[in-house]
């Protein structure tokens, strides 16, 4: 007996994962090349957006299925009465362990899908052997700690948010704006801010409504079976 829908929050998770890492792929490609610090032509400009794709359609499933499996079973530990003050805490704790376990899987996949994206001549596969080779395996995970400690004050804003606008509205009322991002940072770190602030707003919608409408008719569909 799957009580608390874990098995839905696995399923539900890879396909929002997947959905917005494939639809908002090029956004993600362009962010990348204008922060590179050989230029935005050299790296590539226009030509060959969806390289390194296949790093994050291998990843993008399981990465986002692990995150949402993990935030489900912590929070169902972490059980709490709903009108409890500490129910923001949960959701932030939750979130927290979530990215730390999604990380090990997302951090290998944005390492050679970056290197992919600023040289476009080169093959995914060739770039993960290589890096393998040269730098071991520590080379797949260069910056996971960085990368932990980006994701993680972002996630405690969000989810907790999030749960919340889920107990006062309608999923179908959550409006594009409310999952903008703003990063205050130095001049030179701007670059590629368009691309990215647009794959933030378009991706908390596509990801979170992707993965609550699958979670959702999951449930539904299992309360009917037999």
């Amino acid at each position: 007996m799957d009580g608390p829908g874990f098995t839905a929050s696995l399923v539900a998770g890879g396909v929002a994962g997947a959905s917005v890492d494939l639809i908002l792929f090029p956004l993600d490609t362009i962010k990348t090349r204008l922060q590179s610090p050989q230029g935005f032509n050299k790296a590539g400009g226009f030509r060959g957006i969806y390289a390194g794709v296949p790093s994050a359609a291998v990843a993008s499933f399981p990465n986002a299925a692990a995150f949402f499996l993990t935030y489900e079973y912590v929070k169902y530990f972490l059980h709490t009465d709903s009108a409890s003050y500490f129910m923001p805490v949960k959701h932030m704790l939750a979130a927290s362990v979530g990215e730390v376990v999604a990380c090990l899987i997302r951090v290998p996949s944005e390492v050679v899908k970056q290197r992919a994206q600023v040289s476009a001549s080169s093959r995914t596969f060739q770039i993960f052997s290589t890096i393998l080779c040269e730098e071991g395996i520590q080379g797949l995970y260069r910056g996971y700690k960085s990368t932990v400690l980006r994701e993680i004050p972002f996630s405690l804003v969000q989810f907790p948010l999030w749960e919340f606008l889920k107990v006062v509205s309608q999923p179908q009322s959550l409006h594009l704006w409310m999952w903008q991002r703003q990063e205050l940072c130095w001049l030179r770190l701007f670059a590629g801010v368009f691309p990215r602030m647009a794959a933030i707003s378009l991706g908390g919608f596509i990801f979170l409504g992707a993965y609550d409408q699958t979670r959702g008719l999951l449930l539904e569909v299992g309360r009917k079976s037999p």
